[in-house]
């Protein structure tokens, strides 16, 4: 792999898994936790949020060199809230259940802290495809956290993914995988999955380094 796209690659995978929104970094847990109790709801969250996040990198991008440092947090915030909207709309005419369901958490993508920060520390400081590169991958492993808590979330909740049956009908429901605690519960044990696998990664690491 030649050394720009090892590069290239190296952007994207930042947000996919070493720098994962939801499981490294723990943002954005507000619509984490409160439209993942089902699959369908975290992939639209996840899609929509990669959308703005590519589409507004980009822009800032393009503008860094004309945005003044004193106003840059109010442009982002323009720039962004106009991709909001245009989302916002488009699921409306998609699906009036699924914006029902996901609510006001659209709206909110706007003060999302994923899209904000890599505005201000990529998006800010190079050129459009890179950021947008980074901006695609971080999108990305947002809509895996997302997914990844919706699914575990609708299999117990109410035994079906993306509204399949998965079991017989003696199944009973967790009720309380569909409730707020639940979302704690399976973020907890994701985020307890991730550092178990950091951990057994620097002891692999460490005992490599103890052979040499």
């Amino acid at each position: 792999m030649s050394q720009p796209t090892a590069k290239t690659w190296d952007e994207f995978m930042e947000g996919v898994w070493r720098q994962n929104p939801v499981f490294v970094m723990v943002l954005g847990m507000c619509p984490a936790l409160a439209v993942t109790v089902s699959a369908i709801n975290a992939l639209s969250m996840g899609v929509a949020t990669t959308f703005v996040l590519i589409c507004s990198c980009a822009l800032v991008s393009m503008t860094r060199r004309f945005t003044p440092k004193e106003v840059r947090i109010a442009v982002y915030i323009v720039i962004i809230a106009t991709f909001v909207t245009a989302v916002d709309y488009a699921i409306q005419a998609i699906s009036l259940a699924l914006y029902d369901a996901l609510g006001a958490f659209i709206q909110l993508i706007v003060v999302n802290c994923i899209i904000l920060g890599r505005a201000e520390a990529h998006a800010a400081k190079n050129p459009p495809l890179p950021a947008m590169i980074n901006a695609a991958g971080m999108g990305l492993g947002f809509t895996i956290g997302l997914f990844a808590l919706g699914s575990v979330r609708e299999i117990f909740g109410a035994g079906a993914l993306f509204g399949v049956p998965l079991f017989g009908e003696g199944f009973q429901p967790w009720v309380v995988m569909v409730l707020p605690p639940g979302g704690f519960f399976v973020l907890g044990c994701w985020l307890l999955l991730f550092a178990a696998i950091e951990r057994r990664k620097q002891r692999k690491l460490v005992e490599v380094t103890e052979n040499v």
